[in-house]
């Protein structure tokens, strides 16, 4: 029994997800930023896309359910905490719940921040998560809705996954948050590497997603609250994590580079 991922780029630079189970060829979409390429991809796969999951109300997260739904009758699991901004959902969930797709579980995390009820697809057995907008590679989405205070707490949950977890994230930003990492980060080893990857990678037009736990615990600036080198070039060697945090967030929102 295995997850099955496909992965493909739509919009400007998101990226779709198709996700089934190898026992039973349930199919899920996670969210539907472009659901003409979603619905394409399923049927390029031959699997029967019978599900959506949603991580967070925003438009190219959500904005495509109903086409999808229109096409083939995929029943929504979405956040019950962004139901009025969602619409139509048939089974709300929340943080500690369980989601089964076929023989396969997923639990549901709380990563609010980006928006107050965003949430993450986590699935234990096959070590993989979805994670939307809260994380991404090199970098964190910004806070339209939550504090730093939530949104630190929630990506101090994905930081505490097993390190070898492989994160799915919905955006290809990473040069550009590369580059934010090495202004406030610039002899971190890991960085370094991990950013010349990212140029090869770019310049082949290959994709830097997914990332795993490890890694962005290792170079992503965003994860890196308890840092010592971090913390003294911020200048916050005795602050909360959430204000280390908050500070990152708020110098990445004005970064130019």
């Amino acid at each position: 029994m295995a997850l099955k991922i496909r992965q493909f780029p739509c919009l400007e630079d998101n990226y779709g997800f198709l996700i089934a189970c190898s026992e039973t060829g349930a199919c899920a979409a996670i969210d539907t930023p472009e659901p003409a390429r979603i619905l394409e991809e399923a049927r390029s796969a031959g699997w029967r896309l019978t599900e959506i999951w949603n991580t967070h109300h925003h438009w190219d997260h959500a904005g495509g359910n109903d086409t999808i739904r229109a096409a083939n009758g995929a029943r929504i699991t979405a956040p019950q905490a962004e139901a009025d901004k969602i619409g139509h959902i048939d089974t709300p969930v929340k943080p500690g719940d369980r989601v089964r797709l076929g023989a396969l579980e997923a639990q549901v995390l709380d990563v609010g921040g980006h928006t107050l009820g965003h949430i993450a697809y986590w699935f234990e057995s096959a070590g993989a998560a979805f994670v939307g907008d809260a994380l991404f590679a090199l970098g964190c989405g910004r806070l339209f809705e939550g504090t730093p205070q939530q949104a630190q707490a929630g990506l101090a949950r994905l930081r505490d996954l097993p390190a070898g977890t492989i994160i799915y994230c919905a955006h290809e930003y990473t040069q550009a948050n590369a580059r934010f990492a090495l202004s406030v980060d610039p002899e971190n080893a890991a960085l370094i590497d991990y950013a010349a990857d990212v140029e090869r990678l770019r310049a082949r037009g290959e994709p830097t997603v997914p990332t795993t736990i490890a890694r962005e615990i290792a170079a992503n600036p965003f994860l890196r609250w308890d840092d010592a080198g971090l913390r003294a070039r911020l200048g916050l060697e005795t602050a909360q994590d959430w204000q280390v945090y908050g500070e990152v967030r708020a110098r990445k929102d004005g970064f130019r580079g």
